[in-house]
């Protein structure tokens, strides 16, 4: 909905910015001057979609087939947890709360949306469970193995074409938590590691 509501808005300005460029006016410049306004107001329209598309994280809490608790993670969960990660914009410093803590493998990627969005660069996390490819293995899949995601935290990852770039064995985090740029609570998020993480 914000993310509808922001295109909406700038898309509104750019189409003044494009009705004043038209507009007969003595001075060349001024008419050169407009559409330079209109492309910029253009390419801040495809910024901000691409920037809230990779906000656009999955809340639904579902866990992937296969993946187990932890027995004795570090933050149990209803803690009270300091996020130290910048994963999407407003998690740097935020308050959160351990929703599920879970022992596996957890991936960098970076993919190609199936979107057409702009290509993601070190995605983190995905993990195991959600990778076709290393799912059944035991052993982390090596940086540079190409592979399919399954998951679906944001918009344009499911099904897209990967690149691992790291693998680690962590107990990884399901946290809810308030974001510092002061927008609602995110539900849910999925993933952040242990050592993105401090008691509050």
């Amino acid at each position: 909905m914000e993310k509808k509501r922001l295109i909406q808005s700038i898309l509104g300005l750019s189409t003044l910015v494009l009705l004043a460029a038209c507009s007969t006016d003595q001075s060349g410049d001024s008419d050169s001057e407009s559409i330079s306004t209109v492309e910029s107001v253009v390419e801040s329209v495809e910024n901000a979609s691409t920037t809230m598309g990779e906000m656009m994280h999955d809340d639904s809490g579902e866990i992937p087939e296969g993946l187990l608790a932890s027995e004795n993670p570090a933050y149990q969960i209803g803690d009270s947890v300091i996020v130290n990660s910048d994963h999407m914009a407003g998690m740097l410093g935020a308050e959160g709360t351990v929703v599920g803590a879970f022992d596996t493998t957890v991936y960098e990627v970076s993919f190609n949306p199936t979107n057409g969005d702009p290509r993601v660069t070190n995605h983190k996390w995905v993990i195991k469970e959600e990778i076709t490819e290393a799912k059944d293995v035991e052993e982390p899949l090596e940086p540079g193995t190409e592979v399919t995601l399954e998951a679906s935290h944001m918009e344009g990852m499911k099904g897209a074409l990967a690149t691992i770039e790291s693998a680690e064995a962590t107990t990884i985090y399901m946290i809810d938590f308030k974001p510092t740029t002061g927008e609602e609570i995110v539900r849910n998020h999925k993933w952040v590691t242990e050592d993105e993480l401090s008691a509050n």
